[in-house]
């Protein structure tokens, strides 16, 4: 990924109250990113929203690395649309950890955190109701983890709702 620096005014907010827990900031194509520890997420979060006019989050997304120690990567995009800035935070997550849920600080939070879950599996502490929100309640497994194969949808669930066998 051809990256290059990014300094200015957010960066140094985020190094001036999260110190080392700010691991890298930089710019792809354009596009700001600061890549933070898991526990500096919410508190970047907060930051943003109370002291640079972070107005909105975007979306919560993840991506799969299952053969790396840390597994995910949770990726918060957050926008001002004070300043017309979209900011990218993301976070290295081992699979057996659970994030602290952001919704306290963006409400909008609630569905993404859910969809996140439903898809790759990862819990977020302090959900308000982390139950699934795009697959059927009794779907097994989490479709946009690697090791979930496209072959390998849920046949009993497909044959017990839809009374068919599977096409796969």
């Amino acid at each position: 990924m051809a990256t290059v620096p990014w300094d200015g005014a957010i960066p140094e907010l985020l190094r001036e109250h999260l110190g080392a827990a700010v691991l890298d900031t930089h710019l792809y194509v354009d596009q700001p990113f600061a890549v933070l520890t898991l526990a500096a997420m919410l508190p970047a979060l907060e930051l943003l929203h109370a002291e640079a006019d972070f107005d909105y989050l975007v979306d919560i997304t993840a991506v799969d690395y299952p053969k790396r120690e840390c597994r995910f990567d949770l990726v918060y995009i957050v926008y001002s649309h004070s300043r017309n800035q979209r900011v990218r935070l993301k976070a290295q997550v081992p699979a057996n950890q659970k994030p602290l849920s952001a919704v306290p600080i963006f409400l909008g939070a609630n569905w993404l955190e859910r969809e996140v879950f439903d898809m790759f599996g990862i819990e977020f502490a302090g959900h308000p109701n982390l139950t699934r929100i795009l697959m059927p309640d009794e779907w097994s497994g989490f479709p946009l983890r690697k090791d979930y194969g496209i072959i390998q949808m849920d046949n009993t669930w497909v044959k017990n709702n839809l009374g068919i066998e599977s096409g796969q």
